[in-house]
């Protein structure tokens, strides 16, 4: 059963890029390896064929699941965001209400998210805990380290 996914449009001209990658670079790589191998004789003793073979499969599982993947995904209209509370594509700028500490995230969906580039998924503890919220309102996420306490300084789309 193939599941829905929701993209913005970075996300999803991200997925289109990589499996346009996958289909014109790598696809004739591992082909051009398989030719070689091919060239080199005896097909059931070349560690090099079954190596490349092996590879080829995985290539174009991946494909396939990327094509899969881009059937299901439904783009995020970011027209129709309410910028008063948290939702998925808010930036939100909160305080760890602990240390004073403050962090800036990007709510986006799962599998667009980087904690490095600051994005975090809505089903991950803190976007869970942040959802819905409004600017002043304190959060209470669930961490593995204890309950911690997050205070919405700004909320902007």
């Amino acid at each position: 059963m193939s599941e829905i996914s929701y993209y913005t449009q970075e996300g999803l001209d991200n997925l289109k890029q990589e499996v346009k990658k996958l289909e014109t670079i790598e696809r004739p790589k591992i082909s051009q390896q398989i030719g070689e191998a091919r060239d080199k004789g005896d097909l059931s003793e070349n560690a090099e064929y079954d190596a490349a073979k092996e590879a080829q499969g995985m290539l174009e599982a991946r494909i396939s699941k990327l094509k899969n993947t881009l059937a299901n995904a439904r783009l995020i209209d970011d027209s129709e965001i309410d910028d008063s509370k948290v939702f998925i594509l808010s930036t939100v700028k909160i305080k760890n209400i602990k240390n004073s500490m403050q962090m800036n995230y990007t709510l986006v969906a799962e599998n667009e998210a980087d904690i490095r580039a600051g994005k975090i998924s809505v089903d991950s503890p803190i976007g869970k805990g942040l959802l819905g919220k409004e600017v002043g309102e304190i959060a209470d996420i669930n961490t593995p380290a204890g309950v911690m306490k997050f205070e919405i300084i700004s909320i902007k789309r």
